[in-house]
């Protein structure tokens, strides 16, 4: 585990990862991988003196099908070989713009195990998922061996990044807390907490004297949404939603807002820009996440039903319109009694992302729809 966080690390920053099949060792074949998205010259120039054959990018199903290289129904990565001559901006483009690559289709095939469980840390990772990557011979080249050997690149074997991947718990850590009045809730305070196995610190905002919530207490699970929350997009409803549930919680004497950081459906800040770039090109916002090669709502909600454990609530009425949601409260041994629906104002900016919303995740935003659009 701690072996394949480091791997992670190693990849956010932009160095070369070697990934040998399980068992492992410094003397087992393997790929050295890098992630496009922090791919440099001197990386790329590293890949390209493991051995004289062509690098490879790997991308998920989710890329492959966007680039028109596999059918609906496939679950499969694949990985495509790449010209020698390759430059970095082309590879980048590869990656995040829409539209078929046929080209490619003759040079592709499933990507081998340790490709996928690069793309597994880049996306854990919140990067763009696809790696470049050399597939190392039985004979190490030297200067890889002692790079290896010294420590300058790290080893990882697929198995202990699977089990990163596979280890779905996560505990959190209450980290700190302090009075924050707001400015129609003056009785609020923010509780901090860190994820045990990672660096997300996710907020707890309890409204009102906790002694005095209601039964089921009123609970909004709000994911983090800087365009939204801070600086008021038109592009969604997330900052109507945020300030809305801080008004129902007001109005009944008190609640609580589970603050998550996962921008982005959980792709990222970074990513969130780039999907918006091809939702501008005419894609939904489900089918420009796709084409990034994610999948449709990379959300967790471990983190909320642990708060929730920590702060003694059992029984909630969540203020949401997300299925989503109410089913991993269920499933992680929360009773929702009661669901609240909670709405912004619909106008022409978003009103193809609450479209696909309803149509796409099965959202309860109908009545939403039905109210029209705004002229404000």
């Amino acid at each position: 585990m701690h072996q394949a966080e480091r791997g992670l690390f190693e990849l956010r920053q932009g160095r070369p990862l070697y990934v040998t099949e399980s068992p492992g060792g410094l003397t087992q074949p393997g790929m050295l991988l890098a992630t496009v998205d922090t791919l440099s010259p001197k990386t790329l120039k590293c890949l390209l003196q493991v051995n004289a054959d062509p690098l490879r990018l790997a991308v998920t199903h989710h890329r492959a099908k966007a680039m028109g290289l596999a059918n609906d129904d496939s679950s499969e990565d694949l990985s495509l070989k790449l010209d020698s001559e390759i430059q970095l901006s082309q590879i980048f483009s590869m990656c995040t713009t829409a539209g078929k690559h046929e080209d490619f289709e003759l040079d592709s095939r499933p990507a081998s195990v340790p490709e996928v469980s690069g793309l597994t840390l880049a996306r854990i990772g919140r990067v763009l998922p696809a790696v470049v990557g050399a597939q190392v011979s039985q004979t190490l080249p030297e200067t890889l061996a002692a790079r290896l050997s010294s420590g300058s690149i790290l080893s990882v074997t697929t198995d202990q990044i699977e089990n990163l991947a596979a280890d779905t718990r996560v505990d959190v850590t209450h980290v700190s807390d302090g009075p924050v009045p707001l400015e129609h809730a003056e009785h609020a305070r923010f509780m901090v907490f860190r994820e045990s196995f990672g660096l997300l610190e996710h907020v707890a905002v309890l409204i009102g004297d906790p002694e005095r919530w209601q039964d089921p207490v009123p609970v909004r699970l709000h994911s983090a949404c800087l365009t939204g929350d801070l600086f008021g997009s038109l592009r969604c409803d997330c900052g109507e939603q945020l300030r809305g549930s801080l008004g129902v919680f007001i109005g009944r004497g008190g609640g609580l807002l589970l603050y998550l950081a996962q921008e982005g459906r959980g792709i990222g800040l970074g990513n969130k820009m780039r999907a918006y770039a091809l939702q501008e090109a005419g894609l939904d916002t489900v089918d420009a996440d796709r084409v990034l090669g994610f999948g449709d709502d990379e959300r967790r909600y471990d983190a909320a039903v642990a708060m929730l454990r920590h702060l003694g609530v059992e029984r909630v009425q969540l203020l949401t319109n997300n299925p989503a949601k109410v089913q991993a409260l269920v499933d992680g041994g929360i009773a929702v009694v009661d669901r609240q629906p909670l709405f912004g104002k619909l106008n022409r900016y978003n009103l193809p992302y609450v479209k696909a919303k309803i149509d796409r995740a099965g959202h309860w935003l109908t009545e939403m729809l039905a109210g029209g659009i705004s002229d404000k």
